[in-house]
Formats: structure tokens, sequence, C-alpha cells
């Protein structure tokens, strides 16, 4: 079962599973904050694995709208764990690089302690530590500056600017792991194959700046757009960000599973867009 279908991950999560019994609810028919809701449609399939990929993602938003991060994002997972202990279903929770201060100049490891700096990576963080206390055998997968075809993210969003600008300024001090969704649902797919416990890092390999990513989009892209390096200072934003919250590949490693270069990636995900115009 699959919660967050129709988001980024979500999408490419279906296409990965295409070929297993898979059940995956529409967010108007599982509203992740409705316990009574949740544990319907999980006793009802019950499912053998459970991913839980629904999330609210908007990490600005997350800071005025504290209560419902909190409530989708924590205590929704809470739900989802309580239901998924009842069934006996495996769960595999979505959690984020933002839960981490960016004070390291190491990539984090899984034990690192959590010091989240927003409003999204404290809801993310709260969840963690209570779905370790639900479920003993729950398995939460920390990712990364997520890209894929089918909806809007990073790279789409650098194409867009360069379609209209001869020049555009990218921030140079944020550095982390650009993750491509079809990589990720693959990883996803295998930690399940794989009954994976505990907390794993899932990124595509590699690590760069936001500025050093756009560089390399629009090279890739075969476009002339001039990419101007700027401090975060320069666009203020609502929610702070970690500097610096590369993922290391330890745990996932230790699952004997390797993804591929963020650059290999970014290459795959260029053609399939060129391909479907999305």
């Amino acid at each position: 079962m699959v919660f967050g279908a129709s988001g980024l991950l979500g999408q490419a999560l279906v296409r990965e599973l295409k070929s297993e019994q898979l059940s995956a609810p529409p967010s108007a028919d599982a509203d992740l904050r409705d316990p009574a809701r949740i544990q319907e449609v999980i006793r009802g399939s019950r499912p053998e694995w459970i991913i839980l990929a629904a999330a609210y993602t908007d990490v600005d938003g997350c800071e005025s709208n504290r209560d419902l991060a909190f409530a989708v994002n924590t205590q929704g997972a809470i739900h989802v764990a309580q239901a998924a202990r009842e069934t006996g279903s495996r769960l595999i929770f979505l959690s984020t690089d933002y839960l981490f201060d960016g004070t390291k100049r190491l990539p984090y490891e899984a034990s690192d302690i959590r010091n989240p700096i927003s409003v999204y990576g404290e809801s993310k963080a709260r969840a963690e530590e209570r779905l370790l206390e639900i479920l003993r055998d729950v398995c939460i997968v920390r990712t990364s500056w997520l890209f894929g075809p089918g909806s809007q993210c990073f790279p789409a969003t650098i194409l867009k600017l360069a379609a209209d600008r001869p020049e555009i300024a990218v921030v140079h001090d944020q550095r982390g792991c650009p993750t491509f969704t079809p990589d990720l649902a693959s990883t996803l797919a295998q930690l399940c194959r794989k009954s994976a416990r505990g907390i794993v890092h899932a990124t595509n390999s590699g690590d760069c700046t936001r500025y050093n990513f756009a560089t390399e989009i629009l090279r890739m892209a075969g476009l002339s757009t001039v990419v101007r390096p700027v401090s975060s200072g320069t666009f203020p934003r609502p929610a702070r960000r970690p500097a610096y919250s590369v993922l290391s590949p330890a745990t996932l490693e230790a699952h004997g599973i390797e993804m591929p270069a963020w650059q290999d990636a970014l290459r795959r995900y260029l053609t399939e867009t060129r391909v479907t115009g999305v």
C-alpha cells in the first residue's frame, strides 16, 4: 500500500510496483489526520508493506501552518503506524535531510543527532521518534532534494527560468544530494524485499551545491543561460534550510544497495522529460 501515490515520489512508486498487488488510496479518501479512516483503509487491504510517502512538504508553508504540519507529518504518521501494528503490516516511512541542522561538514550518519531548524524538519523528527516507539521493525528512509518527472521540481524550475532569462541566480551555500524519484522508488522496493528495518539514508550518490546542480542541468540541456552564484541571504525564505545536509550512504550499502550518481540520474531525467514533455 502506498500513501501519497499522486505525489512526486508516489507516482514513481506506482510505476515501480506495477507488477505487484498494489493499493494506492487517493489522499481525499485517506486523510492521514483521520485515524478511524486510516485504520479502516489499512484493515481493508491488510498489506504486507505500507510505504508512507504522503506528507505536507511545503517547507515554507509549514512555518506559518505549524499545526497542520504536525497534524499531517507527525500525528498522521502515528495513525498509520498504529494501524500497521494492528494488522501486522511492515512500514516504510519517508523522512528527510531537513531534520539535521547543517552544521556538520562530513556526511550525516543515521545515528547522528536530530536537530531540525525548521517546522517541517521538526515535524518529521518527532514522527521518527514516535514511530520507532510504536513499531520495532519500522524502516525509516531519509532522502533529500527529490526530482523527477510528473511534477514540479528543481530541474524543471531551472529549465523554466532559463527559457525566459539570459541569467539566473542560484544559491551556492546549500550542499546536499539530489535524488531521482525512479531510483528512490526502486531502492524502496528493494528495501521491502530485503525486509529492512531501522534508519536508512537513500540518495543518489555524490553531492553538490544548488548552484552546481543548476549549472549541470543547463549544461546537459545544452542551454547557454548564465548561472550566477549567490548566498542564501539573497533569497530570504520563511524556513531556514541546512547549509550542509549530505547523507552518508553507509546504511544503504549495508543492505547491498548502491544508487547511481546524481549526474547519471539527471541525464535520464532530461531524456525522459524531453520525450514526455513533463
